[in-house]
C-alpha cells in the first residue's frame, strides 16, 4: 500500500512538471544557434562580473531630521595664519547672547607667511580637489567612504633649511562655544573683556603694520575627521591695503557620519565670502580684520554608508541570466523567421536546393514516360 501511494504521489508530481524534457533525437542544432548561444553566454558572463563589482560597491544615504540637541557645545577647530606679528593680533568669539568666549584654547605661534615649495605644492593639490568638489559633489561621498589618513588636509612641516625671521602669526587650536549664532573675529590688538562688552587694545599698534593677508589651513566644526576636506581649507587671501576687511558667512549643519570605517558626530557647513576696503570718507564703515560669522541649522543630516544585500544581488543576477536567455532565443527565432521568408521569396539557400531537386525529379519522370508508352500499347 505504501508503495502504491508513493507511486501515485510521484505520478501526480510528474504530471505537474512545467519543464517537459525533449528527447535528444528531436533536437536539431545549427551554426546560427551555436553562434547566438556563444554571444549570449559571453554577455551573461560580462554582465555578471559587472554586477558583482556593483554588489561590492557602497553608496551614501542622506536622511534629514530636526536637531533636538541644544544643550551641547559646538567645537570650532581653527588653523589660520595671518601676515602680522603675534603681539599685534588677537582672536576671540562673541555669540548672539553677548557671551564672550576667551581665546584660551587658541595658540599663537610666530611663523613665516611664505610657503616653501613643498608646502606650495600641497596647497595647489588642495585647490584642485576643492575645484573638483565644487563641480562634482559626488566626490565628497568618495572622501566619506575612504577617510584616508595623510590626505592633503594637513600642511606639511616646514623644512629646517629654510631659515627666515617670522613675519606672521599662526593661530591654531579648538574652542567650545554655545550652539547659537556667533562671530569669530581676528583683528588688531589683544582682546579684553569688560562689563559693557569687549574690545581690542589696538592703540599701541602702528597703522602701517596692518596686514590681514591670511591663509586658512583648517577651519571646521565638530569632531575632526582625517581625510575630510572642508570648504575653506587651503583658502589664501592676499591684500596690499591696510584697511582690508574679510567676512565669511557660514551656515553650520550638524551631521552624523556612519560608515564601515568610522562613526562620528561632526558638522558640515556652507560659506559665502565678502571682502571690502574700510574707507569712512567713502561710506564704507567697519573694522579691519577677518570675521567668521556662523549660525547653526535646525536640521540634522545623517550620512550612512549602504551596501546592497545578498538577496538583491542574487535576484538581479537571475534577472540578467534569464533575460538574456529569453531575449536571445526570441531574437534568434525572429531572425530565422525573416531569413526563411526572404529565402522562400527569392529561392535562396535551402529553398533553391529544394527547387533544383524538384526540377530534377520532374525531368527524370518526363524522360522515362515515353519508354513506358509503347509497352503499354503493345499489351
Amino acid at each position: 500500500m505504501r508503495r502504491l501511494s508513493r507511486r501515485k504521489a510521484l505520478s501526480l508530481v510528474k504530471e505537474l512538471d512545467a519543464f517537459p524534457k525533449v528527447s535528444d533525437s528531436y533536437v536539431e542544432t545549427s551554426t546560427s544557434g551555436g553562434t547566438v548561444s556563444l554571444i549570449a553566454f559571453s554577455t551573461m558572463a560580462l554582465l555578471s562580473v559587472l554586477e558583482f563589482f556593483v554588489y561590492q560597491d557602497t553608496w551614501m544615504k542622506y536622511e534629514y531630521e530636526v536637531d533636538k540637541d541644544f544643550s551641547s557645545k559646538l567645537r570650532i577647530n581653527v588653523d589660520i595664519t595671518v601676515a602680522m606679528r603675534c603681539q599685534h593680533v588677537g582672536a576671540d568669539i562673541l555669540d548672539l547672547a553677548e557671551t564672550m568666549i576667551t581665546s584660551g584654547g587658541l595658540q599663537y605661534e610666530p611663523v613665516v607667511f611664505e610657503l616653501t615649495p613643498k608646502q606650495r605644492e600641497w596647497q595647489s593639490t588642495l585647490h584642485r580637489i576643492q575645484n573638483r568638489l565644487r563641480e562634482e559633489h559626488a566626490l565628497q561621498e568618495v572622501l566619506y567612504k575612504s577617510l584616508l589618513k595623510g590626505a592633503p588636509t594637513a600642511l606639511p612641516p616646514r623644512e629646517a633649511v629654510f631659515m627666515q625671521s617670522p613675519d606672521a602669526c599662526r593661530i591654531h587650536g579648538d574652542i567650545y562655544v554655545n550652539k547659537v549664532a556667533g562671530n569669530l573675529h581676528i583683528t588688531v590688538g589683544k582682546p579684553i573683556h569688560h562689563p559693557q562688552g569687549h574690545a581690542h587694545i589696538a592703540a599701541f599698534v602702528s597703522h602701517e603694520s596692518y596686514n590681514f593677508s591670511h591663509r586658512i589651513d583648517r577651519l571646521c566644526f565638530g569632531e575632526e575627521i582625517p581625510g575630510i576636506i572642508n570648504p575653506l581649507d587651503g583658502t589664501e587671501k592676499i591684500t596690499y591695503d591696510n584697511n582690508q576687511m574679510y567676512q565669511y558667512f557660514i551656515t553650520v549643519v550638524p551631521t552624523k557620519l556612519k560608515t564601515y570605517k568610522i562613526t562620528a558626530d561632526t558638522h558640515q557647513f556652507s560659506v559665502t565670502e565678502r571682502e571690502r576696503v574700510i574707507n569712512h570718507t567713502a561710506g564704507s564703515h567697519g573694522v579691519s580684520g577677518i570675521f567668521f560669522k556662523y549660525d547653526t541649522s535646525s536640521l540634522m543630516v545623517t550620512v550612512s554608508e549602504q551596501h546592497m544585500p545578498l538577496w538583491q544581488f542574487l535576484v538581479r543576477l537571475c534577472g540578467i541570466i534569464g533575460g538574456i536567455y529569453s531575449t536571445t532565443g526570441m531574437l534568434h527565432s525572429l531572425i530565422g523567421f525573416c531569413f526563411d521568408i526572404v529565402c522562400c521569396r527569392f529561392n535562396l539557400g535551402v529553398y533553391r536546393r529544394r527547387q533544383d531537386a524538384q526540377l530534377q525529379t520532374n525531368n527524370l519522370s518526363n524522360h522515362h514516360a515515353p519508354l513506358l508508352a509503347p509497352n503499354a500499347a503493345h499489351e
